[in-house]
């Protein structure tokens, strides 16, 4: 059996499931669901129907996407592969709120499926998707709603308890979410499975940017622009090593991150009202901003929000740049001038 599964490459491990294939779908879920609310919103904007109809198309095959960039992950053959995109669909489709998450244990399953009688035939191009289709829906039939209940529900919990206790649950949340951006696992494929949003989103937004900025700003001595930019606005991920190496560089983000949290719940009120994939984007390309201000659009065309204010804008820019940036450079020469942080600890490869 070991030999078996060694030459179909099912490996069974955390790091394939919960991290190489976690973080593909949240590229399946970026290349479809979030930039088509980009170019939609855009699109809305600027009375340009064109781009409100690109988005919609984009959206639409979220669940396709997510599966077929789980399969890519774990490495599966062309048949299997393709396979995906109709057990994409249906569990994203059965798994309503939650279907993220559906998607994320259906695509594996029934990926893993294709593989062992994937080449085992003569009649491969008929076993092989036939194998791999009917055991996605079949799982998404059985599977899909009762994942996507709980993923809803538990997202749904941590939403109202964030709306109770703004202050204690804005620093949980907002730590949380933003070390897992900065672990090797998928803050926006959580976010969006648990379908975070409202306070508790803004509040992944704060955490998010605080590690992403505040790893930028911080290293800015060694990795300069290049390291600003790819850190503010690519992913905090790349000081994985670094932390690995040295787990006291990371003291400057978490703090900021637990200070932003129930600065933008609190004070400011930052809600996530966009897409909940944007709550675990922060800043990267402008995503977690992007959402927040879709959530305004959304929110006024509702009719629940008059307008878009100033303060709206002062809190978005201090909670995402201004304060992760700040707080972070601070404590973070404090920890050089104690030695906890050495020259070039930071310093990217």
């Amino acid at each position: 059996m070991k030999a078996f599964l060694q030459r179909k490459n099912i490996i069974f491990s955390f790091k394939r499931y919960g991290v190489d294939c976690l973080g593909a779908m949240a590229q399946g879920l970026f290349c479809s669901l979030l930039i088509g609310t980009i170019i939609k919103t855009l699109g809305q904007q600027t009375g340009l129907a064109y781009l409100v109809t690109i988005g919609t198309y984009a959206a639409a095959v979220a669940g396709p996407a997510m599966a077929i960039s789980i399969g890519f992950a774990l490495q599966a053959p062309p048949l299997v592969l393709f396979s995906l995109a109709a057990v994409g669909g249906a569990a994203n489709e059965l798994g309503g709120a939650g279907g993220p998450l559906a998607v994320l244990i259906i695509a594996i399953l029934a990926s893993e499926c294709g593989k062992v009688v994937s080449k085992e035939t003569k009649v491969d191009i008929l076993v092989t998707p036939f194998v791999t289709i009917f055991t996605g829906v079949a799982l998404s039939t059985l599977l899909a709603p009762g994942i996507g209940a709980a993923a809803s529900s538990l997202g749904q919990l941590i939403m109202w308890a964030t709306d109770l206790q703004p202050f204690l649950m804005g620093i949980i949340v907002s730590v949380l979410v933003g070390v897992a951006l900065t672990l090797p696992i998928s803050s926006a494929a959580i976010c969006a499975a648990l379908s975070l949003t409202g306070l508790a989103g803004g509040a992944a937004v704060a955490g998010c940017c605080a590690n992403m900025v505040g790893f930028a700003v911080m290293s800015f001595r060694e990795n300069k622009w290049g390291g600003l930019i790819s850190q503010g606005l690519g992913t905090s991920m790349l000081q994985m090593g670094n932390i690995v190496k040295n787990p006291r560089i990371w003291i400057p983000p978490i703090i900021a991150s637990a200070v932003t949290g129930p600065v933008a719940t609190c004070i400011f009120k930052l809600q996530m009202n966009g897409t909940p994939v944007s709550s675990g984007m922060g800043t990267c390309g402008l995503v977690g901003q992007i959402g927040v201000y879709t959530g305004w659009v959304s929110d006024i065309a509702a009719g629940s929000k008059a307008a878009i204010t100033a303060f709206d804008w002062i809190g978005l820019l201090l909670v995402s740049f201004v304060l992760p940036a700040v707080l972070s450079l601070i404590i973070c020469n404090f920890l050089r001038r104690i030695g906890w942080i050495r020259e070039n600890d930071l310093k990217l490869d």
